[in-house]
């Protein structure tokens, strides 16, 4: 699931696959902005056939809280 993330991450950032950090999140990525954010969710929603609430969409800022919330 952490890869297939990471591809869709890697799509909407517009970044190279080998180029993200270890630990994922919105502070670490240099263009997740808000407008980025909601394109990855629209993507992940779309991937893993979920919808998300608007509570968890301002929670998924890192990827342990997207796999949580794909988990749920």
């Amino acid at each position: 699931m952490k890869e297939k993330i990471i591809g869709i991450m890697a799509e909407v950032f517009e970044m190279p696959i080998n180029e993200f950090p270890t630990e994922i999140t919105q502070g670490n990525i240099e263009n997740w902005d808000s407008l980025k954010h909601l394109n990855l969710i629209v993507e992940l929603e779309d991937a893993f056939d979920k919808s998300f609430e608007p509570e968890e969409i301002g929670e998924m800022t890192s990827m342990d809280k997207i796999i949580e919330m794909i988990e749920k």
